[in-house]
């Protein structure tokens, strides 16, 4: 970590993602120069035995109190479109739940709090890989399609709106297939992945940037993100292409995937090391 004082560290959400990162921060956070100073979540019972009471936050609206460095976010996107301007004001926030920036008004509000508070909007990779060369390609110009599938078992999937209704009626059914920005709102918790694609590759962005959800009852125990993209054609007139198939174990029923968990921690471990700038960044 940098040469100054531990970073305080707030944690929003006590889900699997959030009980592993308050878990690591108890007993990794001192050594490594970082102290956990809050926990919130939206049911507070489940803090109970396992959070000190010390730690446990009531009141979101209170966490300045806290004086966080950085507030990690590993809830819902409903506490980004409520809430992440709001602790912009206070600390760099590190966005577990990136669909919610499918959003445009979230967006603006994020980038305009970050600019006015001079706090860094940190968005988490996830599940999403080779996320370094997607954005050099594209910052390169030469990106011309990006494509992410996301396979489960339905089991998997928290729904909402007309997928919610969904009928699959097959073994294995794509419920969506389209541009990103029109799926984050109905599966905001499956759609994180795709969202971070969006993200990494602004010059398609949400609207650019394909989405497919797949229903797969013989996945019952792991989540398979493929990513496809193309890009500039060369002399013979072929183009360029990367096609990467990711296989990550699952708990059955689960939403995030255990390497997901893994490379979380590793993106929380970054934006510490990372300069405070104002903006929404991929780490």
């Amino acid at each position: 970590m940098a040469d100054r004082g531990p970073w305080r560290v707030g944690v929003v959400g006590y889900g699997r993602l959030g009980q592993s990162l308050v878990s690591r921060l108890l007993a990794q956070g001192p050594e490594l120069g970082l102290e956990l100073v809050f926990v919130w979540n939206r049911d507070p019972g489940r803090m109970a035995g396992s959070v000190p009471p010390s730690l446990q936050l009531q009141n979101l609206a209170a966490l300045g109190e806290r004086r966080p460095d950085l507030v990690v976010e590993v809830a819902h996107p409903k506490i980004i479109h409520e809430s992440g301007a709001q602790i912009l004001r206070h600390a760099n926030l590190l966005v577990g739940s990136p669909s919610a920036l499918s959003d445009q008004t979230t967006e603006r509000q994020l980038l305009e709090a970050s600019q006015h508070w001079d706090h860094a909007v940190f968005v988490a990779r996830g599940a999403l890989w080779g996320t370094e060369d997607i954005r050099r390609l594209d910052a390169a110009g030469g990106l011309r399609s990006l494509r992410v599938t996301m396979a489960t078992h339905p089991d998997g999937f928290r729904l909402e709106g007309p997928l919610a209704a969904a009928h699959s009626p097959g073994p294995c059914t794509v419920l969506y297939e389209g541009p990103v920005r029109g799926l984050c709102p109905f599966a905001p918790r499956n759609s994180n992945t795709m969202a971070a694609a969006a993200l990494a590759a602004p010059s398609l962005g949400f609207d650019g940037v394909i989405g497919v959800l797949v229903a797969d009852t013989s996945l019952t125990d792991m989540h398979v993100v493929d990513v496809e993209l193309s890009g500039p054609r060369g002399p013979t007139g072929r183009s360029f292409a990367v096609h990467t198939h990711r296989e990550n174990p699952a708990e059955p029923g689960a939403v995030t995937g255990s390497a997901t968990v893994t490379a979380f921690w590793r993106s929380l471990l970054a934006c510490c090391q990372l300069p405070s700038r104002p903006g929404i960044h991929l780490c």
